[in-house]
């Protein structure tokens, strides 16, 4: 069992002016930042593009090809006011076209609250029909119009998502390629697995040429993202739940690795959670999907995972715990400390680090 977290050991002051609100111009070209996991000291310091330097012939690269859903919808409640809804999946009760939603308004939520949602030309109307604990409610969508088809990206709350105008905040563009990983392919996120935002196609054919290996996951990230740690998840040991794949594949790509010496590279702590949830003794991994509530902190083996590519991220954070778990509490809050007061861009949109 893992030792009692005292959260503030977790903790690091952060220029605001550091919280990165846009993509560089090319993914690639943030800077990483390398780790040596055996002794804990920064070795180095580079550019994304330069992984395939950075990373030996034989290693394997795994990435979550988990696609973000057009989660967010922006409108206003039948009553005046601006709304706002982040959709986060089916509701459980599987009453035709309700769904499970996070909802930003002015005054106070309630049963029978109406909303119509806009998106360019389109309206779509919504009716509040149960509220659930941690803010979640249950909206029910009148017409046949998928409500994901009137969406935008859905960016994390320290993000200026939109700029706005006279008919309300309007959508940068940007966000809907560069909130989405180049490999993206199974919808059901709605929220980005932000290591993979840096990789490039031109950047996995040259790690592919430098015998680099390449295989993936699927891991949907859900609104557990967003949230701090909750008492029940320190005292549980668990997270939210979130649907993963571990293909067939990966399974065989990460044995042939181990066969031939080489190290698994998970891309991002969502990733990461998926392999080391399947993992068995021996260092491979068993295919399968399912749901997966593991929570990764320190005190916790590795087995499956040998480095480890992942952004900045939030103090007391459930991902920053896992980075720690990987490196080291001391070294890492040291090199987040590093980070600051080098001007390194944080979170979705900032820089990373390589703990190899």
């Amino acid at each position: 069992m893992s030792a009692p977290l005292d959260l503030d050991e977790y903790a690091f002051e952060l220029p605001e002016e550091q919280i990165a609100q846009h993509p560089l111009k090319s993914r690639d070209a943030s800077r990483l930042l390398r780790l040596d996991r055996s002794s804990g000291a920064i070795s180095g310091e580079h550019r994304v593009h330069e992984l395939p330097e950075l990373l030996s012939p034989g290693d394997l690269l795994v990435v979550n090809a988990t696609q973000v859903l057009s989660a967010r919808l922006l409108g206003q409640k039948a009553s005046g006011g601006r709304a706002e809804a982040l959709l986060m999946g089916a509701d459980p009760s599987g009453q035709p076209r309700t769904y499970r939603a996070l909802i930003r308004s002015g005054g106070r939520l309630r049963v029978g609250l109406k909303f119509t949602f806009t998106h360019e030309e389109a309206s779509l109307e919504a009716e509040l029909i149960a509220l659930h604990t941690d803010g979640e409610a249950t909206l029910l969508f009148a017409g046949a119009q998928d409500p994901l088809s009137m969406g935008e990206a859905p960016l994390p709350p320290y993000i200026q998502k939109a700029r706005p105008t006279e008919n309300g905040p309007e959508q940068r563009a940007e966000d809907l390629e560069r909130y989405q990983t180049v490999y993206a392919r199974a919808p059901g996120a709605i929220a980005a697995p932000t290591a993979g935002l840096h990789l490039t196609r031109p950047l996995l054919e040259t790690l592919a040429s430098a015998d680099i290996g390449y295989a993936e996951v699927i891991l949907h990230v859900g609104a557990g993202t967003f949230r701090p740690l909750s008492e029940e998840s320190l005292r549980l040991g668990t997270l939210h739940s979130e649907h993963y794949q571990l293909p067939e594949d990966t399974a065989e790509a990460i044995e042939r690795t181990r066969a031939k010496g080489g190290r698994v590279i998970a891309v991002g702590t969502t990733t990461t959670r998926v392999l080391e949830a399947r993992a068995t003794d021996a260092g491979g991994v068993r295919p399968g999907e399912g749901q997966t509530d593991l929570f990764i902190r320190p005190g916790d083996r590795f087995r499956v995972v040998d480095g480890l590519m992942t952004n900045f991220h939030l103090p007391r954070s459930s991902l920053l715990l896992l980075v720690a778990a990987f490196a080291g509490q001391a070294p890492v809050m040291a090199a987040y400390r590093h980070a600051v007061q080098s001007g390194y861009r944080f979170y979705s949109y900032g820089d990373a680090m390589l703990i190899v």
